[in-house]
């Protein structure tokens, strides 16, 4: 009778495995440290960019593409290399090279930006692909250092790609929740790249490997400092926004709200009454000529920023009562210490979404509805469709008024999809501009910029209003009827389902209100 053979699983290489000091357990720490260092990265480098590309969709695509052609790129070469070379030398080197670039993005994205802004697109692809493709090697590299034999490769690499994929979920939710509400974006990318620094140095130590460390470090080291002195810095850095507050040289009380480093909001903190930019001109001329004067209102505002209207109501109309939906907690937080909230009477501002604070206003409710919230260059695309509008009827009461800002540049493509919404839902819509822009002047080009749009289910007295805008000197014009018709053309109406925002929008290059 022969003998019985124990079967073993048949090897990867002659040899008993080696591990070269990582056990099971730091090759998982590696695996998910890496892909959340990835998600970071990603997450922070669409703030680092929009106050240059603007927080379009476009932006996020762009982003969001190359640190998913990263990863792939990271984990084919990585498994490749890993192949061909000793497995211990390649970790330390991914995650110190990995975190010198990181601790240097801050600084060089901002100072491309103001210095050589062509070649910004080139280098904030660079920031986000090369440490990206470095994190994501370290996945398949420590894999082959794993794999014992071909019976449990299936388990080996299915247990890395889970714990990976963990780590990129922890990463995205750490950033979004935790870091970016508690730490300057150059002190996130800082602070990472010193912790992958910190890991590298720790791999040479367990397994002997390379000595790049000291020179890395100086790296990181000249990264955090050059984020000191590059052109860019914020006076508060908030959840959604990069936040400055510029002081007028010529009126003592000005103060403009810099948000991404797009103006969007002036305020004279002494003299609620006076109104800088022309869009709020125009407004205030609206609501002047279209109730009594001094009549106390029930107003809402979806988007908050310096509070320039609910303050200019509350001083011209005593008794008003004005709700705000501001989704930025930080920038209320600026408006009350730094531009004089807490003096605004009858305001109350709520931290929420605009569509969502909607809801929870009752049926005709306000009397006016002042939209003027934008999330980088455009108005959040849920708050133009013809549902988001139906909501603001529903809440106005028989004699109320919507007004809102609207910014397009080149053929205005936004501007008039968003007005033709406006006509589906309301009986009477009017557009306020310069006259090349709204149509009224059809022999001169359009240059873009600022509109007002003004709808309700009552008419409006169109003369009293152009008189009011004339006695503030804006040159704006309104346009209605035939005019309005033929200027929208055949513009889409926005839904829910089908509301192209950014596409439609072309933004100015200076991207100022």
């Amino acid at each position: 009778m022969s003998p019985v053979t124990r079967t073993s699983s048949s090897p990867l290489a002659e040899g008993s495995p080696r591990t070269y000091g990582l056990g099971p357990r730091v090759v998982a720490v590696l695996v998910f440290g890496s892909s959340a260092a990835v998600l970071v990265v990603e997450i922070v480098a669409l703030r680092l960019l929009a106050p240059y590309l603007g927080l379009t969709l476009e932006t996020s695509t762009m982003v969001i593409g190359i640190a998913l052609t990263a990863i792939a790129l990271g984990s084919w070469l990585g498994g490749i290399i890993a192949d061909r070379v000793e497995p211990r030398r390649l970790i330390g080197p991914a995650l110190g090279v990995s975190g010198a670039a990181v601790a240097l993005t801050p600084a060089a994205l901002r100072a491309t930006a103001e210095w050589a802004p062509a070649m910004l697109f080139l280098i904030a692809s660079l920031t986000i692909l090369v440490p990206g493709a470095l994190l994501a090697s370290v996945t398949p590299i420590v894999t082959k250092l794993r794999l014992t034999s071909l019976a449990e490769t299936g388990t080996v690499v299915g247990r890395l790609s889970g714990v990976g994929t963990v780590g990129a979920i922890v990463g995205t939710v750490l950033t979004g929740f935790v870091f970016v509400s508690r730490w300057p974006v150059s002190g996130i990318l800082i602070g990472l790249g010193t912790l992958l620094l910190a890991g590298s140095a720790l791999i040479e130590w367990r397994t002997r490997g390379w000595s790049g460390t000291p020179a890395l470090a100086m790296v990181v080291v000249v990264g955090g400092l050059a984020t000191t002195v590059v052109p860019g810095s914020c006076d508060t850095e908030t959840r959604y926004h990069c936040v400055q507050v510029v002081a007028d040289p010529v009126r003592d009380g000005g103060r403009t709200l810099v948000l991404d480093g797009v103006r969007h909001s002036y305020v004279d903190i002494n003299d609620p009454t006076f109104l800088k930019f022309a869009y709020v001109r125009a407004m205030a001329s609206v609501v002047d000529s279209s109730f009594p004067a001094g009549t106390p209102l029930a107003a809402h505002h979806l988007g908050g920023g310096g509070l320039t209207l609910p303050r200019y109501l509350a001083a011209t109309r005593s008794g008003t009562r004005s709700t705000v939906s501001e989704i930025d907690s930080g920038v209320v937080r600026l408006d009350r210490n730094r531009l004089g909230l807490r003096s605004v009477p009858g305001t109350e501002v709520r931290v929420e979404d605009g569509r969502l604070g909607l809801r929870r206003l009752g049926a005709g409710s306000r009397d006016l509805i002042v939209g003027d919230a934008f999330g980088g260059v455009s108005v959040p695309w849920h708050l133009t469709t013809a549902e988001a509008m139906a909501d603001v009827r529903r809440v106005l009461n028989e004699d109320g008024l919507y007004i809102a800002n609207l910014i397009d540049h080149g053929d205005l493509a936004f501007a008039r999809a968003e007005v033709a919404t406006l006509r589906g839902t309301f009986q009477h819509v009017s557009l306020i501009g310069r006259p090349a822009d709204i149509g009224v002047d059809p022999n001169v080009t359009p240059v873009g910029g600022n509109m007002v749009v003004l709808a309700s289910n009552r008419p409006v007295d169109l003369r009293k209003t152009q008189e009011a805008l004339d006695a503030r000197q804006i040159g704006w014009r309104i346009a209605t009827g035939e005019t309005l018709t033929s200027w929208i053309d055949s513009a889409p109406v926005l839904t829910d389902d089908y509301a192209p925002v950014d596409q439609l929008l072309q933004p100015s290059p200076q991207y100022n209100r």
